[in-house]
């Protein structure tokens, strides 16, 4: 496994963090866009994630960005 290389989520615009932190899907609650709180992202093997919990239960969200969202 490569090394996580860790990024500054906060850099993002303004708009783009809120839609990350809103647009979520929660895999214990089977619920679309409950929201994340504790947003951290990082990269690991040439791919970009956004990582934070579940606004409702506290489980951890993974989000895989694709290119055409970094």
């Amino acid at each position: 496994m490569s090394e996580r290389i860790e990024r500054d989520f906060f850099a993002r615009d303004e708009e783009e963090q809120k839609a990350f932190l809103e647009q979520t899907w929660c895999d214990n609650c089977m619920e679309v866009n409950l929201g994340m709180v504790d947003p951290v992202e990082y990269e690991q093997n040439e791919i970009v994630f956004i990582e934070g919990k579940c606004k409702r239960c506290g489980n951890v969200i993974l989000t895989e960005l694709t290119d055409e969202e970094f």
